[in-house]
């Protein structure tokens, strides 16, 4: 109102209040706020220095975010090298063990249990990851850590394959062979003859008989092959003649001297006929292998033997015989001597009670079933000899190996181990090389954040101890302003007394 006309002191007080006024405004907003520079009105270097200062924490604090999170992964991929290390370790044991038991079966048993922890390492490398990144997992699993708002500081992770123990650039690691099992089978067959030599004792000569000559020949055949001998050549007395029919596989003789009878006791096949004869080439008669004068051979067929029935009843077995069970690394799984009471059945537990080998018994004939190879031998070459021909009656299951077999192949599965040690070893150092950079990496950028952060601050917030003392200063200062305007006034009202 230019109509209005206010005195200099008035004026001037006016003034001075309305200053006091802006400044406890602009202090009351610094208090409010606790900064100094809220705008760039405030003051614009500051406001913009600090700006830039804020921004560039605000990137770091986000690349320090991502920082963490790789810190995550790469201990991730820590642990799961821990794992896998605590199960190679395992089959390192397995392997050793192994490699102290001659057993095969046992070995095939522990190649499996190998195979199980090579399948465990595998799924245990593929769950290291973390948030979809998986270091263990090979190719497309590259972890890159940036450090700085442009990306031109970063360290990029490089993964290793471990989902795949097989891999040449991994752990080398390939599963064993396990094995695959065989069958095999063996007769139990019995039969039994004699001969009539009447008059006669172990000693005698057989041409002292009434039908026998020097010269004269006997043959023994099965049908297939047949045995000659000769009288008063190879043969001469009646413990010859007993010889040489032990002397033959599958068949055992005795001579009894009560009742003159020579006892002869097959286990040849039941399928063949065994014949006895002698000629008259020496000038006898022909007999039936004994005294009886015959064209008729004194034949033998055997029967399949019942699972009750004695081994001795056979011709492949007598009371002193030792049955060894053998695998196929020539360890002994069990052993069976055979007395007068010994029964087929106790052959078919015998060989039930040994591990990885399973058998029955039907018709005469014992079946087997092993997982590993396995033979069944005696000290009695007529073991298991089905006629004339065989010389050797080994009962023999070929299964194919297990990759424990031979302790070679132990020793070569170790040393694959050893190395898979050394490769876990380099990638957990590696990664942990590569954790320890970001991890000081991340407390460098937490620091710089926090100096950043306090340089802004410096620029921008107030000090509230000074603001304090500004506001009740101004206060103060109000006050003075609001008296001295009074007074001011109170000099023009003077001038209303002249019109009392």
């Amino acid at each position: 109102m230019s109509d209005i006309i206010l005195s200099s002191a008035v004026r001037d007080n006016l003034l001075s209040l309305k200053s006091t006024a802006k400044l406890q405004s602009t202090t009351q907003n610094r208090l409010a706020t606790g900064l100094k520079v809220n705008s760039a009105l405030d003051n614009p270097n500051s406001y913009f220095t600090a700006a830039g200062l804020n921004d560039r924490a605000n990137d770091l604090g986000n690349l320090l975010d991502n920082m963490g999170q790789a810190v995550q992964t790469m201990r991730a991929a820590e642990d799961g090298i821990g794992g896998i290390t605590k199960l190679v370790e395992s089959a390192k044991a397995i392997a050793n063990q192994a490699l102290q038991n001659q057993s095969e079966y046992q070995r095939k048993v522990y190649a499996k249990q190998y195979n199980d922890i090579l399948t465990q390492i595998e799924d245990l490398a593929r769950d290291s990851g973390y948030k979809g990144k998986n270091l263990l997992a090979g190719i497309g699993n590259e972890l890159k850590v940036i450090f700085n708002e442009d990306s031109t500081s970063n360290l990029t992770v490089k993964p290793v394959d471990f989902t795949d123990t097989t891999l040449e650039t991994g752990l080398n690691l390939k599963d064993l062979a396990e094995g695959a099992g065989a069958t095999s089978s063996f007769l139990a067959n019995a039969g039994t003859a004699s001969l009539d030599l009447t008059g006669l004792q172990a000693s005698s000569d057989l041409a002292s008989l009434p039908t026998w000559a020097n010269g004269d020949i006997i043959s023994i055949t099965d049908g297939v092959t047949t045995k000659t001998y000769t009288v008063g050549a190879s043969l001469t007395t009646v413990q010859d003649y007993v010889n040489a029919i032990n002397n033959l596989g599958g068949l055992k003789a005795s001579f009894d001297e009560t009742t003159d009878k020579l006892k002869i006791t097959s286990g040849l096949n039941n399928v063949l006929t065994l014949s006895i004869s002698k000629d008259n080439s020496g000038g006898g008669s022909a007999t039936n292998g004994g005294l009886t004068a015959t064209a008729a051979p004194t034949t033998l067929t055997t029967s399949a033997m019942t699972a009750g029935a004695t081994l001795v009843s056979s011709g492949g077995y007598s009371a002193g015989d030792v049955l060894m069970i053998m695998d196929g690394n020539g360890y002994e799984a069990a052993s069976l001597a055979v007395d007068s009471n010994t029964t087929v059945s106790d052959l078919v537990d015998l060989l039930n009670n040994v591990k990885g080998l399973s058998a029955s018994f039907a018709a005469g004939s014992i079946s087997l079933n092993g997982d590993v190879s396995f033979s069944i031998k005696s000290n009695n070459k007529d073991f298991n000899i089905s006629d004339l021909s065989m010389t050797n009656g080994t009962v023999s299951l070929t299964a194919t190996d297990s990759g424990f077999k031979a302790d070679t192949d132990i020793d070569r599965t170790l040393q694959a181990i050893n190395s898979a040690l050394d490769e876990l070893r380099s990638a957990s150092s590696s990664f942990g090389a590569s954790l320890s950079t970001v991890q000081i990496r991340t407390d460098f950028t937490g620091n710089l954040i926090n100096t950043l952060q306090v340089g802004a601050g410096n620029l921008t917030i107030a000090d509230m101890n000074e603001e304090g003392a500004n506001m009740l200063a101004l206060q103060t200062r109000q006050q003075l302003s609001s008296t001295a305007l009074s007074l001011a006034n109170q000099a023009q009202q003077s001038v209303l007394s002249l019109f009392g």
